[in-house]
């Protein structure tokens, strides 16, 4: 071989991905050794094939995945119902002592701002434990590997890096985790791209909001309008992947080895061991710094210029919400939702605990006042914003850490307000067009 074919091998051999050619030598190497020391017998169907036969398959793969996440969601929001009742009404049950206390500013403090923010995010404690729980029986089941290595064809075939799904699919718990998990996506281009994409991703954070929201204006089918916004969360991380791919973050995809894990039967302890772990993390933020923050956001509402206990329109929450408020006037955004909005970048599940407390102060439900704050449409371009706007500081720390640059950590905060904002305002717009 001349010089320059031996160069032209050379630059060829380095172009593979090591992974690859590691795993072709590996199952050439096995290969070899089944054929001096294995006889096939008869062709055999197992369970396993014929499973991965259909939820593999090329066609049916992604519609069966859509499907099971529908069920997941729905099945979170429906048996949730009875449980989010009974804490409801205990911490009612709870409100009616502490209303009675003959100091009204320590009455208000506990009945408002304890009781009406910790105590109302509490709530949704059922509808988190029992996601986690529907999301360990997939994974012990095996059927989770098999959904990314479905997501990962399509992915690829879109241009994009197949390890991404991975950090996305964490995402639905928590974004930190996610853009923690892009350390497995190879290439600066890839990894980057994946850690500004993840935080679109719906986490049990905006769950609470989902189910709220959905629950007081579409009742009859809040769980089909959960699963879309979890839907809509990975359709936004494809949609803005690819717009980066093509334009700021050029990068050749590369593939990924997957290893799918044989399917099991999950046991209950296994199950409900992941969910405990998972869910408690929840619980422990609404008794740490959501704490603080209730009543922080009771101060603010009961205080104002003019003095304490003032009339929570006057009050400082009330100065700050309507200071940004015309920005938002084209959504239907009252000022109470722009509070709740800002108090959101300290961590998601604060948007409905502020509002919850604003309402509470100003002697009304959080349920009645948003039927007669916004609309219908309006409540819709509320979640889509809250899905897409900027992450909670957790994963804005975690963004710095792992990009360790501030432009990066900055563009993800500015670009992620500006889509919210645009996709929120086209709900509004075309909404308006077919239903008004």
């Amino acid at each position: 071989m001349t010089k320059d074919g031996e160069q032209e091998a050379e630059l060829d051999f380095d172009s593979i991905d090591p992974q690859i050619l590691l795993a072709d030598e590996r199952y050439e190497v096995i290969g070899n050794i089944l054929c001096e020391v294995y006889e096939p017998g008869q062709g055999k169907w197992i369970l396993s094939d014929m499973l991965d036969r259909v939820l593999l398959h090329r066609y049916l793969g992604l519609p069966i995945f859509l499907v099971v996440m529908w069920a997941m969601f729905h099945f979170t929001f429906e048996i949730s119902l009875v449980f989010m009742e009974m804490i409801t009404q205990i911490f009612a049950w709870l409100g009616t002592y502490t209303s009675q206390i003959p100091n009204p500013l320590v009455a208000s403090l506990l009945t408002n701002g304890i009781l009406g923010g910790v105590g109302f995010i509490l709530t949704f404690v059922p509808p988190i434990f029992f996601l986690y729980l529907a999301i360990s029986i997939l994974e012990d089941t095996g059927y989770l590997s098999r959904a990314a290595f479905v997501m990962d064809r399509f992915m690829m075939k879109m241009g994009l890096h197949g390890r991404s799904f991975i950090p996305l699919l964490l995402g639905f718990g928590c974004s930190v985790a996610a853009v923690m998990a892009t350390r497995t996506v190879d290439g600066k281009s890839n990894r980057l791209t994946t850690i500004l994409v993840s935080p679109l991703m719906s986490c049990a954070g905006r769950l609470p909001i989902y189910i709220l929201i959905a629950g007081v204006f579409f009742p009859t089918i809040a769980g089909t309008v959960v699963f879309f916004m979890y839907m809509l969360g990975i359709v936004m991380a494809i949609t803005m992947a690819i717009i980066f791919k093509k334009t700021i973050l050029r990068e050749e995809s590369s593939s990924m080895i997957m290893e799918l894990s044989q399917y099991q039967i999950p046991t209950a302890h296994g199950s409900f061991r992941h969910m405990w772990d998972r869910g408690i993390q929840f619980v422990k933020t609404a008794g740490t710094y959501l704490l603080a923050g209730s009543i922080i956001m009771w101060a603010l509402s009961s205080f104002g210029p003019a003095g304490v206990s003032v009339p929570v329109g006057e009050s400082f929450a009330a100065i700050l919400g309507q200071f940004f408020e015309p920005v938002f006037q084209p959504l239907g955004f009252s000022w109470q939702v722009v509070t709740g909005l800002i108090f959101g970048f300290l961590a998601k599940e604060a948007v409905i605990q502020s509002l919850a407390i604003v309402y509470a102060v100003g002697g009304i439900t959080l349920e009645t006042a948003l039927i007669s704050s916004i609309t219908p449409l309006s409540a819709v371009a509320l979640m889509v914003f809250v899905l897409l706007y900027i992450p909670c500081l957790a994963t804005v720390g975690v963004i710095k850490r792992e990009t360790g640059s501030l432009k990066w950590t900055g563009f993800s905060i500015v670009y992620q307000l500006i889509l919210a904002y645009i996709v929120a305002l086209l709900v509004i717009i075309i909404g308006g067009a077919f239903f008004v």
